[in-house]
C-alpha cells in the first residue's frame, strides 16, 4: 500500500474546504483505498491530508489522468505544500485500514534515521513502541511506512485528544530510553491533527 502525506499552509480557508469536497470523486479511481485529514493542533492554518492507494502503479496512473482536474478547485487556496510518498511496512496494533470515521485525532511522526541505525530503529518500532501504543486506551489503529533516504512515517489514529495526551505523558520518555531512540534519529518532526469529518473520502 502507498501512503501520500500532504502538508500545506492554507491562505483561503473557505475556498480550501470547498475544494476539499471535490475529492469525493476519488472512490471511482482504480486502486484508491481512502483519504482523510484535518487541521494541525499546533500550527494555525496548517492542513494535513493522508491518501492511501493499493500500489504505486495505481497512484501514478491517477496522477497522470484525473489528479489535475480534481486539484484545480483548490488552486490558490494554500501555499508551502509538502508532499511525501511512503510504502506501507507494517501495522501499529492490528488490521490497519485507511478508515477515518471512528477517530478524532491523528498523530503523525516523520523520522529520518541514521543509515547504520535503520535496522535497529525498525526492530524497536516493532518490539517496544508498537506494543506500548497498541496497549493504550483510545489508540484505534496505526501504521509504519518507509520512504527513500531512511525516512519513516508513523501514523496513529486516536479516539480523542484526552486519551492521546494520557499516553504521551505517561509513556513516551520511558519508552524512548528503552528503545535508544535518540541514537537512531537524525531528525524528527510531527504533528497532531484534528480530523475534519467532511474531508473523509
Amino acid at each position: 500500500m502507498l501512503v501520500k502525506w500532504i502538508r500545506c499552509t492554507v491562505v483561503d480557508r473557505r475556498g480550501f474546504e470547498r475544494g476539499q469536497r471535490k475529492w469525493a470523486g476519488l472512490p471511482g479511481e482504480p486502486g484508491f483505498r481512502g483519504q482523510g485529514g484535518g487541521w494541525s493542533r499546533q500550527r494555525a492554518g496548517v492542513a494535513h491530508i493522508f491518501t492511501f492507494w493499493e500500489s504505486r502503479a495505481f497512484y501514478d496512473s491517477f496522477m497522470a489522468r484525473s489528479h489535475d482536474r480534481l486539484a484545480a478547485a483548490q488552486s490558490g487556496t494554500f501555499k508551502d505544500a509538502q508532499v511525501k510518498l511512503f510504502e506501507y511496512r507494517f501495522d501499529v496494533k492490528t488490521g490497519f485500514e485507511p478508515r477515518f470515521t471512528d477517530a478524532d485525532l491523528i498523530r503523525v511522526a516523520l523520522c529520518r534515521i541514521h543509515e547504520e541505525r535503520v535496522e535497529h530503529f525498525t526492530l524497536m518500532q516493532e518490539k517496544v513502541w508498537n506494543p506500548a501504543m497498541a496497549g493504550s486506551p483510545g489508540m484505534i489503529r496505526g501504521m509504519f511506512a518507509e520512504a527513500p533516504e531512511q525516512e519513516f512515517l508513523i501514523l496513529s489514529m486516536w479516539r480523542s485528544a484526552a486519551e492521546h495526551g494520557k499516553y504521551r505523558t505517561e509513556r513516551v520518555e520511558r519508552l524512548a530510553l528503552r528503545a535508544q531512540t535518540e541514537a537512531d534519529i537524525a531528525a524528527l518532526s510531527g504533528d497532531i491533527v484534528d480530523l475534519e469529518p467532511s474531508w473523509t473520502v
